[in-house]
């Protein structure tokens, strides 16, 4: 029975009204709980495959998962217990844990955790289509991105490939930049003659578009090349790429540096949280690369390959034991 008071109206709550709010309530679907992925900026190659792995987690995981773009490395965040998960790569992961690296003097990092192995990053150096420069030799004295103060491994990347042909920055003129993102719009608009970037990046397709074509200069592949990537890029290997749809630059088999994306989290992260995501994503490799076609390269029994220094979170070491990727404790 509605009463009338001062202006609004109430109502009577009677046994059999209250049943019908609780049948109600009851019947509606619970709220996902909400988790973050941090990646690197917009159109970045990280960036991308969070996009992929948070609608695959949302669809399949019963978690609803949003993607937060950065310009720091993502297990900053995670290791602030800002994020509960974040993107990065195998090596840096290590450096940041042990504190050595780019991250010497900071101090080991005690709360971040493994979650798993994912996809290569294919990197390399692009240069115009219609460029002279045939190899990452002829690059000495050019203009090329640097300092990447908000993305220190991207310098540390570069530098690398730039080792394979025995050049540094020392032998480059250097255009500074905050990140890849900047990077690449300095080389669309002309400031600099050479773009590191991993091969599939929105970026680069861009640039591709704009430029009237991009080309990947080859990685020399010789025992002291390598050794010299070694010292500068611990745990990278070389991989050789085909043409193929979405890879501009690659017009014919072509020999580039590589190494993996890991997805890490907080040791506070729930566990059954950190199972459910790893979950989703060894399950659904069709639903990964439909999103983003470079998870064709995604091998979901690889997924518990260890990073140096780094343990596991439990909740992915659970799901791994269960399915036999880790031997049972």
């Amino acid at each position: 029975m509605a009463q009338r008071g001062e202006g609004h109206v109430t109502m009577k709550i009677t046994p059999i009204v209250f049943c019908a709010f609780l049948a109600v309530a009851l019947a509606q679907p619970a709220r996902a709980q909400t988790i973050s992925i941090v990646t690197t900026p917009s159109g970045s190659f990280t960036n991308s495959a969070g996009a992929a792995m948070a609608k695959v987690i949302s669809e399949k995981g019963k978690l609803r998962a949003i993607i937060q773009p950065q310009s720091q490395q993502g297990m900053i965040p995670v290791e602030a217990g800002i994020a509960e998960f974040g993107l990065g790569n195998a090596f840096d992961l290590t450096f940041y844990a042990t504190g050595t690296g780019d991250y010497e003097g900071q101090g080991a990092k005690t709360k971040v955790r493994m979650v798993a192995a994912l996809i290569p990053y294919r990197v390399g150096l692009h240069v115009r289509a219609d460029s002279d420069m045939k190899t990452i030799a002829d690059l000495k004295g050019k203009r090329i991105a640097g300092g990447f103060n908000a993305q220190k491994t991207i310098a540390r990347i570069t530098e690398a490939l730039l080792a394979t042909a025995g050049l540094g920055y020392k032998d480059m003129v250097e255009v500074l930049a905050p990140n890849v993102s900047r990077a690449a719009d300095d080389f669309t608009a002309g400031k600099t003659d050479v773009l590191f970037f991993a091969l599939g990046s929105a970026a680069v397709k861009q640039a591709a578009a704009t430029l009237g074509g991009v080309r990947v200069l080859p990685t020399e592949d010789s025992p002291e090349a390598m050794k010299r990537v070694q010292s500068v890029l611990p745990g990278s290997y070389e991989t050789e790429v085909a043409p193929a749809p979405g890879l501009d630059g690659i017009t014919q088999p072509t020999k580039v540096l590589a190494f993996d994306m890991v997805l890490c989290t907080n040791v506070e992260v729930p566990e059954q949280t950190v199972y459910r995501v790893t979950k989703a994503l060894y399950e659904n490799k069709d639903g990964l690369r439909a999103a983003f076609a470079p998870f064709n390269l995604f091998t979901p029994d690889a997924m518990a390959k260890p990073v140096q220094d780094v343990d596991f979170h439990p909740g992915a070491a659970k799901f791994y034991r269960e399915i036999g990727l880790l031997p049972k404790s």
